[in-house]
C-alpha cells in the first residue's frame, strides 16, 4: 500500500492573513473533505489576488492530496502539476510542500498504471525531503512501484536500505520486514516467507498498528493461497475485518477477492454479492468526488468571471456590449444555420457510406457474431449464467447471422449507460478489474442510436483486444462530456502498444467507426507500460 506522508496529511503551516486558509484546515481536521477543498480553492484565489504564489501553491497541494485520497487520480495529477507552477524549487523554505506534492503526484500516477513516471516523481519527493521518516516513506513507495513492475532486485535493495537505517520506529521496522519477505517470495515462489511475515505481524499486533495489520494479513493471505487455503482464508477474513475498521473500501474489495477465490462454491455467492455491492458503491463514490471537486472549481471560476463583469459594467460599455452581442449573435446564428445545413449534408453522406460499408460481410461477422460470441464465452467462463439466457443470446446471434449482409443497427429500449456498464462488466474476471467513471444517463443525453451503436462496438472491440493481447489486470474507462463533445479515456496496465504496431482488422474498423461519426481516436504508443486511448466525438444538444 502506498502512503501519502508520515501523518497521512499535507503540512499544516498556516498563514494568519488568509481567513479562507484557516477555515480550510478546520474542515480538514474534521474530515469534511468537500468543505476543505472548497475553502482551499477560495484561499488559492485570495493568495493569487495578493500576488502570493507560494500561498497559492500550498492550497493546490492540499487540494491535490484531497482529490487523490478520494480516488480522483486524474484530478489529483492535474492539481499537483498546477501547484508546481506556483512553487519555487530553489527556495528551501518551500521544500515542506514540494516533497509531499511530488509524492502525491507519484501515488496518483502509480494508481493510473504509469509506473515508470511514478518512479520519477518519488525520486523528486526524496530529493526535496529532509526528514529521515519522510525519506524512508517515499523510498517505500518507490520500492512498491518496482515490485509492481516485477523489478524485485531493485525493490529489495530499497527495502534492505530502509531496514538497515537507524530508525527506532517499530512500525517502520515491521513494514520493512513484511515488504522484504513478500518481495522475496514473489521473486522465488519456493522462498519460505512465513517466519518473517509472522514476525512482522506480531510487532504490528503489539503496536496496535491497524494499517500495518491490514498489510500483513494481505501478504499472509496471498502467501498461503496456493499452499494452505485454510490459513489463507483465515488471514483474508481478518484483513476484511481490519479493512472495515479502517473504512477502506479498496482493501475490503481485495480481501473479498481472496475469499471468493478460495471459499467453497456454496459460500462464494454470498461474498460475490457483497463484493458487487461494495464495488458499485466505490465507483459511485469516486465518480461523485471527481464531479464534486470539478463543480467546486467551476463555480469559483464562474463567480470570479461574474464579479469581473460587474466591476467593469457602466453605461458606455453596456451600449458597446449590446452592439457587439447583436453582431455576434447574428454571426453565431448564421454560422449555426450554415453549420447545421452542412452537418446534415455530411451526416446524410456518412449514413450512406455506413449503409454501403455494412454490406461488407466480413466486418459484420467480426463485429456482430465473432465479438458477440467472444463476449458470451467470456461471461460463461467467469460468471454463472442461466442456461436459458445463454441459449437466448446464441439464438439472437444466429438470427443476426442468417441475413447478416442486410442487417441494420437495432434499436434497444435499454438505457445507453446501462448497456455500456453491462458490456464492460462482462469482461471483468477474478484477475481483471475494470473501473468505470462518468458513465451516467446524463452523459448520453441527445446521443442518437446510430452514433451510440458505433461507439458501443468500438468499446467492445477495445475490450476484446485487451482480453486477447494486453495481459492487463487493471482497466479503466472514464467518460466525460464538455459542451458538445463526449470524451472517452481508456487506460490499462498491460504490455502496451509499440509505435510500429500493425493494427488488426478490428482496430482498423474501430477507427473507421469513429471517423464515420466525425470523431477521433488516438492511441498512445510511446508508453513503456500500459496503454492509453482517447476517443472524442461530437453530440447535438
Amino acid at each position: 500500500m502506498l502512503s501519502a506522508c508520515s501523518n497521512q496529511q499535507s503540512p499544516t503551516v498556516k498563514p494568519v492573513e488568509n481567513p479562507f486558509y484557516d477555515r480550510a484546515f478546520e474542515y480538514r481536521e474534521k474530515g469534511e473533505a468537500d468543505s476543505a477543498f472548497r475553502y482551499f480553492n477560495k484561499a488559492k484565489d485570495y493568495f493569487i489576488q495578493n500576488k502570493d504564489t507560494y500561498g497559492a501553491g500550498k492550497c493546490l497541494v492540499n487540494m491535490s492530496i484531497i482529490s487523490t485520497d478520494k480516488g480522483d487520480y486524474f484530478g489529483g495529477q492535474e492539481l499537483a502539476v498546477s501547484a508546481l507552477k506556483y512553487l519555487n524549487e530553489r527556495d528551501q523554505k518551500q521544500y515542506p510542500y514540494l516533497h509531499p506534492n511530488y509524492n502525491n503526484l507519484g501515488i496518483a500516477t502509480h494508481q493510473l498504471g504509469d509506473y515508470i513516471r511514478a518512479l520519477s516523481f518519488f525520486d523528486s519527493a526524496i530529493r526535496f525531503a529532509k526528514d529521515s521518516l519522510d525519506i524512508r516513506l517515499y523510498l517505500n513507495n518507490k520500492a512498491r512501484t518496482y515490485q509492481q513492475i516485477k523489478k524485485y532486485t531493485e525493490a529489495l535493495k530499497i527495502y534492505n536500505h530502509i531496514l538497515a537505517g537507524e530508525s527506532k520506529n517499530r512500525k517502520e521496522y515491521a513494514r520493512a520486514l513484511s515488504n522484504i519477505a513478500k518481495t522475496k517470495w514473489l521473486q522465488d515462489s519456493n522462498y519460505n516467507a512465513a517466519p518473517t511475515l509472522l514476525k512482522s505481524l506480531n510487532i504490528r499486533i503489539s503496536e496496535n498498528d491497524l494499517l500495518g495489520l491490514n498489510s500483513s494479513y494481505a501478504h499472509l493471505a496471498d502467501y498461503y493461497s496456493k499452499t494452505q487455503k485454510d490459513s489463507a482464508l483465515i488471514y483474508a477474513e481478518k484483513r476484511f475485518v481490519i479493512a472495515k475498521q479502517l473504512n477502506s473500501a479498496t482493501d475490503q474489495l481485495e480481501a473479498l477477492e481472496i475469499l471468493i477465490k478460495l471459499n467453497p462454491k456454496e459460500r462464494t455467492k454470498e461474498y460475490f454479492e457483497r463484493y458487487k455491492k461494495l464495488d458499485d458503491s466505490v465507483q459511485l463514490a469516486h465518480s461523485s468526488a471527481r464531479n464534486q471537486f470539478a463543480l467546486i472549481r467551476f463555480e469559483t471560476e464562474q463567480h470570479k468571471a461574474n464579479n469581473l463583469v460587474l466591476q467593469k459594467d457602466n453605461e458606455a460599455k453596456k451600449y458597446q456590449l449590446i452592439i457587439l452581442i447583436s453582431i455576434s449573435l447574428f454571426i453565431l446564428f448564421f454560422g449555426m444555420f450554415w453549420y447545421k445545413k452542412r452537418k446534415q449534408k455530411m451526416a446524410l453522406e456518412a449514413q450512406n457510406a455506413i449503409r454501403k460499408s455494412q454490406l461488407k460481410t466480413s466486418r459484420k461477422i467480426h463485429d456482430v457474431v465473432a465479438n458477440g460470441l467472444y463476449r458470451i464465452m467470456n461471461e460463461m467462463e467467469n460468471q454463472e449464467m442461466d442456461k436459458n439466457v445463454v441459449v437466448d443470446r446464441i439464438e439472437d446471434l444466429y438470427k443476426k447471422s442468417r441475413d447478416i449482409s442486410h442487417e441494420e443497427p437495432i434499436s434497444d429500449t435499454q438505457a445507453f449507460h446501462i448497456r455500456i456498464a453491462s458490456l464492460l462488466k462482462s469482461f471483468a474476471t477474478e484477475d481483471i478489474h475494470i473501473a468505470i467513471a462518468g458513465n451516467s444517463a446524463k452523459l448520453w443525453q441527445s446521443v442518437s442510436p446510430t452514433v451510440f451503436y458505433e461507439v458501443e462496438h468500438v468499446i467492445q472491440e477495445l475490450m476484446v483486444n485487451m482480453k486477447k493481447h494486453s495481459k492487463a489486470d487493471k482497466v479503466g474507462f472514464r467518460f466525460d462530456r464538455s459542451q458538445n463533445q463526449i470524451h472517452i479515456y481508456y487506460t490499462d496496465n498491460g504490455i502496451g502498444m509499440p509505435s510500429d504496431t500493425k493494427f488488426t482488422n478490428g482496430l482498423r474498423n474501430a477507427g473507421n467507426r469513429i471517423s464515420s461519426i466525425d470523431g477521433i481516436i488516438n492511441f498512445d504508443t510511446m508508453r513503456e507500460n500500459g496503454l492509453r486511448i482517447q476517443i472524442s466525438f461530437p453530440v447535438t444538444n
